[in-house]
C-alpha cells in the first residue's frame, strides 16, 4: 500500500513539476523575447528574426535615452511622485478601512456605500480637469498622489483583513490604556505587515506606471514622470519613421523603442519584488493569541 502511495504520490509530483514548468516557460517567454529586442538591431527585429536571444546586438537605444539629460530627470520625477503618492495612499486607505472595519460604528454602511459608489460613477475628464485646476494643484505632485488616493479594491481587501484580526487583542490593548491611534499603531500594524506589504506594492506600480494624469495636469517638460517622457520618445520614433526622413539612430529607435521602454519601467518594480515577496507567504498571525 505504501508503495503504491508512494508511486501514486511520484506520479502527482512529475506531472505537477511539468504543468508547473510549462506555465513558468510561457509566463517568462514575453519578458525574454522583449529583453532580447531591446538588444537587437533593426533589420532583424523587423525580419522577427529575434526570439530568446539579441540578434544584430545593438545599444544605439539605450544610448539615445542614457545620454539624455531629460530622461534622467524625469526618472528622479517618477520616483518622487511615487514615492509620496503611496505614502499619501497608504496613510488614507489604512485609517479609512481601519475605520470601516468596526462593525458597531454608526454610519459604517454608508461609508461603504460611498466608497463603492465610486467604483462604479466618476465625474468625469473635464469636471475632474477644472477641479484640480480650480484647486491649484496643476503642475504639481498633488495633481497626481491625491485624485488617486484611494483605491476601493485596496481599501475592502484591506478591511477585510482588519476584520478578521482577533478582537481580543484590542481590547486587551483597551485593558492596558492604548487609546484608539495606539491601537491601530502599536498592535494591528505590526500585525498587519502582509496586507501592508501587498498594498505598497499595488500602489507603488500604480503610481509608477501611470501616465496619463501627469500627461493631463503637467504642462512643464521638467516636470514629466519618465513614462510621458517615453511616450513621446515613441511618438517621435515612430512619427519619424513612418515619415519616411529618419535617420539611422531613429530607425533603430523606433525598431525596438517599445522593448527598451517596457525593460527601463519595468526593471525598478522587478527588483522591488522580491524584498516584498516573502510577506504573502509569511503567517503572521501565528502565535499572535494565546489561549
Amino acid at each position: 500500500m505504501s508503495d503504491r502511495t508512494t508511486r501514486g504520490h511520484r506520479i502527482f509530483q512529475g506531472v505537477n513539476g511539468a504543468i508547473l514548468t510549462l506555465v513558468v516557460a510561457v509566463t517568462l517567454y514575453p519578458f525574454v523575447n522583449i529583453i532580447a529586442r531591446s538588444f537587437s538591431g533593426e533589420r532583424q527585429i523587423r525580419a522577427g528574426e529575434v526570439t530568446l536571444w539579441p540578434k544584430g546586438f545593438n545599444l544605439t537605444t539605450y544610448k539615445i535615452v542614457f545620454e539624455d539629460g531629460v530622461f534622467w530627470r524625469s526618472y528622479g520625477n517618477t520616483i518622487l511622485y511615487t514615492v509620496v503618492s503611496t505614502v499619501v495612499a497608504m496613510v488614507l486607505t489604512t485609517i479609512y478601512a481601519y475605520v470601516l472595519s468596526k462593525k458597531e460604528l454608526r454610519g459604517r454602511g454608508l461609508l461603504i456605500g460611498i466608497a463603492v459608489f465610486t467604483m462604479f460613477f466618476t465625474g468625469g475628464l473635464i469636471p475632474n480637469y477644472v477641479l484640480i485646476t480650480g484647486l491649484g494643484m496643476k503642475n504639481s505632485i498633488w495633481a497626481i498622489a491625491l485624485p488617486n488616493a484611494i483605491s476601493v479594491f485596496n481599501l475592502l481587501v484591506m478591511k477585510a483583513f482588519f476584520e478578521n484580526l482577533p478582537s481580543d487583542l484590542e481590547e486587551a490593548a483597551q485593558i492596558d490604556g492604548l487609546s484608539t491611534y495606539g491601537i491601530l499603531l502599536r498592535i494591528v500594524l505590526p500585525l498587519s505587515k502582509a496586507v501592508i506589504a501587498t498594498m505598497v506594492l499595488f500602489y507603488s506600480v500604480s503610481f509608477w506606471n501611470s501616465w496619463f494624469s501627469a500627461f493631463l495636469y503637467m504642462d512643464r517638460t521638467e516636470l514629466m514622470p519618465v513614462t510621458v517622457y517615453l511616450r513621446n520618445l515613441i511618438a517621435g520614433a515612430t512619427t519619424g519613421g513612418n515619415a519616411g526622413a529618419a535617420t539611422d539612430q531613429l530607425s533603430q529607435a523606433a525598431a525596438n523603442i517599445q522593448s527598451v521602454t517596457i525593460v527601463l519601467t519595468a526593471l525598478p518594480i522587478l527588483a522591488l519584488y522580491p524584498f516584498v515577496q516573502r510577506y504573502f507567504v509569511s503567517g503572521v498571525m501565528l502565535g499572535a493569541v494565546k489561549g
